[in-house]
């Protein structure tokens, strides 16, 4: 099955991901929140975020023929390399406003649902989020998740704002990036009808891939943060905001890394 819902936001290609970003899903950050999800045969699992797959693929695997899994993703460029990877179940959608075909996903069918690593994309409507996973998951079925978290990309963020602000733009305004502290989404999780089993905050340092903190800004920033940005103002505030950094963020041998702070749980949908 793959089903597209909605038009593609295609904030960065899967091959820049892959290049620049693979610690995202490598096993030494990921294999924490995968044991929480601990997917069994069987299991109906839905995954938010799903990006190119390869978390989505070790989840498909370990729920075998007798499981369900769909991968969601508002990328199709993310969608077509998770499809290649033997992602079987895909569906195009922003998860903010989770609209799955029921013709083929029966509604509150799912054991569980798992995100790593997208839901701080999604700032304008957080709860939409929960609202969508309420439509699909079972009573009493789980919700495992990892963010970035209060104090993520710490150093870069406000570097970018810095370089925003003087000149002239307003940062609060166009920052894209949802960072919320343990209080705060334990709220939006209760407040949502899900009982929260474990919540924290896991700080990471984070060693950056091939070129460093300018290519993670490229991918990551200049189609986002400074999407309405020329080429050459975009360039000009991701150089400034590379070489802020360096001096906190770049070590004695050049290499970089980012701090990041994740905020990791696992919640339950009440009855």
């Amino acid at each position: 099955m793959q089903a597209t819902i909605q038009a593609s936001r295609e904030d960065y290609r899967a091959s820049d991901y892959n290049k620049t970003a693979s610690f995202v899903y490598s096993e030494e950050f990921t294999s924490p929140i995968l044991r929480c999800l601990n997917p069994s045969e069987g299991d109906r699992i839905i995954d938010l975020g799903c990006g190119s797959g390869e978390l989505t693929v070790k989840i498909q695997d370990a729920v075998g023929t007798k499981g369900f899994v769909v991968g969601v993703d508002c990328n199709e460029d993310m969608l077509a390399k998770a499809s290649g990877s033997g992602v079987r179940n895909l569906v195009l959608c922003d998860i903010q406003d989770l609209r799955v075909p029921t013709d083929v996903i029966e509604e509150k069918s799912f054991n569980a649902a798992f995100s790593n690593a997208a839901l701080h994309w999604c700032k304008e409507n957080p709860s939409g989020v929960l609202n969508g996973i309420k439509c699909v998951l079972k009573d009493g079925g789980r919700f495992i998740c990892e963010m970035g978290g209060f104090l993520n990309c710490i150093g870069v963020r406000l570097s970018l704002h810095h370089a925003l602000r003087k000149r002239g733009f307003e940062p609060e305004k166009i920052d894209p990036w949802y960072f919320p502290s343990v209080k705060e989404y334990r709220k939006l999780l209760e407040d949502g009808g899900f009982r929260v089993d474990s919540i924290a905050l896991v700080p990471r340092i984070t060693s950056l891939n091939g070129g460093g903190l300018r290519d993670w800004l490229e991918l990551f920033v200049r189609r986002t943060f400074l999407k309405t940005l020329s080429d050459e103002d975009a360039a000009e505030i991701m150089d400034e905001v590379t070489q802020m950094c360096s001096v906190d963020m770049r070590d004695e041998a050049g290499n970089w890394s980012v701090m990041y702070a994740r905020l990791r749980f696992s919640a339950t949908l009440q009855y």
